[in-house]
């Protein structure tokens, strides 16, 4: 097992291996450590498993564990996996979870974008902004009073660092902030109570707003079920830029479509793309975006500039930065 921090020390710095690009299309910047270690790329898993004998690092540009897994045997010198997502189950495999290889994480580049998205959102539910749309699109004037966020009571379920960056932000607008993580804790400066895992349905109905941040691993599959979204209220609005494995996408349906939810924005899905024929596409109150809640303009670079800085430390024997717990599969706070 890989411990948190490990480090080892660099004699050579051998070479590192970008996965899911090219030297045409290489990730803007990479070639600042290219004076320093040898790079080259693989955009295919023939190439992957071509190159990874003698690498010691690989940047998952485009994380995929179904090129690395059929190549896994070949990568005896592989010392540091960094992944250029957040969320790594897309890279999480048994053999690479019990090996000694360090995984880190691109936590804390897309946390403050991901927060604003979640902000345009509420607004866009409290104001009834999808309702302004359709009217207008039927030249239709109907005015309408509307919701304030103040005093609205969100719950946001995860709270690592995404989690807490949309808490500050509804804290700031003056709604009450709550959470659910993995054990139940006293609160802090974002939540004014952390309750565990196995409250959730009793939390959710309290809350205006429940914001679903969760990472995709074995034990958040499924967790927003029929009891989840039965024990919600018919105000509540169900926001997901978590993992789209951590929704019952059949029970959420059938919840809004009995109108026991007043709303669901989804960023995130079980299958990506959502397949055309879905029936969240049609419902009515259901925002429906394709995975982008993070992805701001520059977020290519500045992943590029965690990774060149995370390479510095592991060539000078500094400990890395967002180095993941794999048998959890996300960075511990």
């Amino acid at each position: 097992m890989s411990r948190p921090g490990f480090h080892p020390p660099v004699e050579h710095p051998g070479r590192v291996l970008v996965m899911g690009a090219t030297a045409d299309d290489p990730p803007p910047g990479i070639a600042t450590i290219e004076r320093v270690v040898d790079v080259s790329f693989a955009d295919s898993e023939e190439e992957l498993a071509a190159g990874l004998p003698e690498t010691d690092v690989l940047f998952a540009w485009r994380p995929r564990s179904t090129w690395l897994e059929p190549a896994w045997d070949r990568a005896g010198d592989l010392k540091w996996i960094q992944s250029a997502s957040a969320g790594i189950e897309r890279l999480l495999f048994p053999a690479l979870v019990e090996s000694q290889v360090v995984l880190t994480n691109a936590r804390g580049v897309f946390d403050e974008a991901m927060a604003e998205y979640v902000v345009a959102l509420m607004l866009l539910f409290s104001k009834g902004l999808l309702g302004v749309l359709e009217r207008q699109r039927r030249r239709e004037w109907e005015h309408r009073d509307t919701e304030t966020l103040r005093g609205k009571r969100a719950l946001i379920v995860g709270v690592g660092s995404i989690g807490r960056a949309i808490g500050r932000r509804c804290g700031e607008l003056g709604l009450v902030v709550k959470g659910v993580g993995t054990t139940a804790r006293p609160g802090d400066d974002v939540f004014r109570s952390i309750a565990g895992a196995d409250e959730l349905s009793d939390s959710g109905g309290w809350a205006d707003f429940v914001m679903d941040v969760l990472p995709g691993t074995p034990t958040t599959t499924g967790v927003f079920d029929a009891g989840v979204f039965g024990a919600m209220t018919p105000t509540t609005r169900f926001i997901n830029v978590g993992r789209g494995s951590t929704v019952d996408e059949g029970a959420l349906v059938e919840a809004m479509r009995e109108g026991r939810l007043a709303g669901a924005a989804l960023d995130v899905f079980e299958d990506e793309p959502l397949p055309a024929e879905h029936a969240l596409w049609d419902l009515p109150n259901v925002v429906v975006s394709p995975h982008m809640s993070g992805d701001f303009a520059g977020w290519r670079e500045t992943v590029v500039e965690l990774f060149v800085d995370n390479l510095r430390r592991y060539l000078t024997g500094e400990p890395l930065r967002n180095v993941v717990d794999k048998t959890r599969g996300y960075v511990p706070s």
